[in-house]
């Protein structure tokens, strides 16, 4: 596909941005203390009770259960529809999330906040597996969304949930104090690298599947 370096530059630039987080985060971490508080203190406030609601309610969205069963159907009725590519595209996504949430998290171990968490979680704290989710596998989505919804109203309605969502979910953590900042943005860096780096393979591939005759059109 045309631009296929460009959109290789621009994933490959997300990851070095993530490694130069991560490294920061496993060795010098103290580094990141007054942008994490900063940002902390400014999303969390005071706490209000309908806000917390709100968000202990919202992150339930990026639980790994919650997710798997929705894309699980998503992919069985986009091969029941013979999007083969598009199908590929999402679960693999899913399955690399959490390859990824269990291996980086167990590399970097970093310990999660020591302020109030509004949630029950456990284990490492880096990255933070409901944004890449958020990141990765809603991405994912967003693309066969603009792709495949061929009505301009329902098309650009489900883009902006997905965008807010994408948004959101990663925002949850650092509210409910089980996250900090940068493990979000090193999520969404990570997830964002990622798909510029994957896309222009699955457009290919989805391409000469169409072509051949081997999914729909």
């Amino acid at each position: 596909m045309q631009n296929k370096q460009l959109y290789w530059s621009k994933g490959s630039f997300c990851l070095l941005l993530f490694v130069i987080l991560g490294y920061t985060v496993r060795f010098y971490p103290q580094h990141l203390e007054a942008f994490d508080g900063m940002v902390q203190t400014a999303v969390r406030g005071d706490l209000p009770a309908g806000l917390t609601s709100f968000f202990a309610t919202l992150t339930k969205l990026g639980n790994m259960p919650v997710i798997i069963t929705w894309v699980t159907v998503m992919t069985l009725f986009l091969v029941w529809k013979r999007y083969y590519s598009e199908a590929l595209f999402l679960a693999g996504n899913l399955i690399l999330t959490g390859l990824l949430v269990v291996l980086l998290k167990n590399i970097y171990q970093r310990p999660r906040p020591s302020l109030e968490h509004l949630v029950v979680e456990h284990g490492f704290s880096f990255p933070s597996g409901h944004a890449l989710a958020a990141g990765l596998v809603l991405g994912s989505l967003l693309i066969l969304v603009t792709q495949g919804i061929s009505s301009t109203g329902l098309r650009r309605l489900l883009q902006v949930v997905l965008v807010i969502l994408i948004l959101l979910l990663p925002l949850s953590r650092v509210y409910l104090g089980v996250h900090y900042p940068s493990d979000v943005l090193g999520s969404l860096l990570l997830s964002l690298g990622l798909l510029l780096i994957e896309y222009p393979a699955y457009q290919g591939l989805r391409f000469r599947w169409r072509f051949t005759g081997k999914q729909a059109r």
